[in-house]
């Protein structure tokens, strides 16, 4: 079966990879390869279709954490208003995080069946009511409910990395995933001081009426959700050759089985222990989001602005440590190839779990607590870039599904740290820290058994008899798919992932490739 399958892709690789430069050439302005995937990132451009849907993408999942996270902040006016117990917080954040899991697990087929920005843009328009609706909130019941709605918006990352994935090469794309993801995530971070300031100017407009102020100062969220759910729909553009609707009709992209596409995904244990790891990157940031202002304030007592302005360092740091993830990925990956992008996920992960060990222990000095807390965040977004720089090489034409498996892992992580270590009132909350370092370092060994055929994995090299032909075509694709010529995108796919081989084992057409 092998001979027969690359024998047909031989005979196309020619003909396709001069049909695309000659596109390249006529309709993009920068450096592509042969999928027409730009070659680097340049975050001041907005140059279309590449740089144009990169900022749709981030701009659309940041406010999605605004608005997720808009409660942190403000709950201890909210706690008083609704005379929340610390069960029900726990329970309402963790409702925030939880609800988005089956959103994120389903977000993945509708980007491999319709689209990324048909996906980001419903998600921001149907999670926009409950972020309105908290305006009339008057039980915890109702809190919890509105708080599962807005966090659904929360899926809106998978689209996000799934069209950076589809818009940028192999050379840049965990720079391009990691700065995406990690400027959406600052939305948590910028939340923690943005939501006090507008519930300040929320409450000289109210005169003083503090339990009015906190429900008007939601429907800044509201109106963000609306005004990106339209804007992504209008200004992105799903692939670099045109929309999925356009490409499908055209003949020009398969149309994916959405169960075919989730049977590739689920038999591939690769995506498994990602899921695993990234609970406890993105699973952690999101629990901290949910916990660190009121920790601080509880435990240092500090005024309400005064919290909200030190936890928002936290999500700060998303400014670049996640794409310095990305970088460090990229880099390795130069230099060492695929074991190399595996090697900086353990290494960074690894740290973060020890550094979240360290801040529980600096319970004592609000300096030193502030401290660990930075670092530990650098931490936990650099793992969460480096995540995504091996998601998009597990599988091909199951992407989607693979995105949003291990995105919804983050949400499952954050769901089981919450509900082990923070909504228990017998557990103080930096012991509750402490448990999820531990964890952390635990569950980040699973990095280790992650062996793609070509490529080996962290202690073993790679075969040099298996190609990437045989991993992403043969054993993703029958051999009338193949001849039917579904597989040629995949093709070009493989050429351009030579570079994930250790350099001596990178073939002359990796060389040509980066030319």
């Amino acid at each position: 079966r092998q001979p027969s399958t690359r024998l047909q892709l031989r005979r196309t690789k020619g003909t396709s990879a001069a049909m695309s430069a000659d596109l390249a050439d006529s309709k993009f302005t920068i450096p592509v390869d042969s999928e027409n995937k730009a070659k680097s990132l340049n975050i001041f451009s907005f140059n279309f279709p590449h740089h144009a849907s990169f900022h749709m993408s981030w701009m659309g999942f940041f406010v999605s954490f605004v608005s997720t996270f808009a409660a942190a902040p403000m709950i201890a006016i909210i706690r008083e208003d609704l005379e929340l117990t610390k069960p029900n917080l726990g329970s309402a954040g963790l409702a925030a995080v939880t609800g988005t899991i089956g959103a994120r697990v389903l977000m993945g087929s509708v980007c491999d069946v319709v689209g990324p920005r048909y996906g980001l843009s419903i998600v921001l328009l149907l999670s926009a009511p409950f972020c309105f609706c908290m305006s009339y909130v008057t039980s915890a019941a109702g809190f919890l409910i509105c708080r599962m709605g807005i966090g659904l918006g929360l899926a809106t990352f998978v689209a996000c990395q799934f069209w950076m994935s589809c818009m940028f090469n192999g050379k840049c794309v965990g720079l391009a995933n990691a700065t995406a993801a990690g400027w959406g995530n600052l939305g948590g971070g910028v939340t923690q001081f943005l939501m006090p300031l507008i519930y300040r100017g929320m409450t000289s407009a109210t005169e003083g009426r503090i339990f009015s102020a906190w429900r008007w100062a939601y429907l800044v969220p509201g109106l963000l959700h609306t005004i990106m759910g339209v804007a992504v729909m209008f200004v992105g553009q799903d692939l670099p050759d045109g929309n999925y609707k356009f490409l499908h009709t055209s003949g020009q992209l398969e149309k994916k089985s959405a169960l075919n596409t989730q049977y590739l995904g689920i038999a591939n244990y690769r995506m498994w222990c990602m899921v695993a790891t990234y609970g406890f990157c993105f699973g952690v940031e999101l629990t901290m989001n949910n916990i660190v202002a009121a920790y601080l304030y509880d435990q240092f007592e500090l005024d309400l602005v005064t919290a909200g302005t030190l936890a928002s360092c936290y999500g700060l740091m998303n400014i670049f440590a996640r794409s310095l993830g990305g970088v460090i990925s990229d880099t390795m990956s130069l230099k060492f190839g695929m074991r190399g992008r595996l090697w900086t996920l353990w290494v960074v992960q690894t740290l973060e779990g020890i550094l979240c060990v360290f801040m529980a222990l600096a319970k004592d000095s609000l300096a030193t607590t502030i401290l660990f807390m930075v670092l530990f965040s650098i931490c936990v977004q650099a793992s969460e870039g480096a995540s995504y720089g091996i998601v998009p090489y597990i599988t091909r034409r199951a992407l989607g599904v693979a995105s949003g498996y291990i995105g919804a892992g983050g949400n499952a992580g954050s769901t089981i740290c919450m509900a082990l270590f923070f909504t228990s009132a017998s557990i103080a909350t930096y012991d509750g820290i402490m448990y999820m370092g531990f964890t952390i370092i635990g569950v980040t060994l699973l990095v280790v058994p992650i062996h793609f055929p070509m490529w080996g994995s962290m202690f073993f090299p790679g075969d040099p008899n298996v190609s990437e032909e045989d991993y992403y075509i043969a054993r993703e694709f029958s051999e009338e798919e193949i001849k039917e010529g579904l597989a040629l995108s995949v093709q070009k796919f493989c050429q351009n992932s030579y570079q994930e081989r250790a350099p001596s084992m990178r073939p002359v057409e990796s060389s040509e490739a980066k030319v």
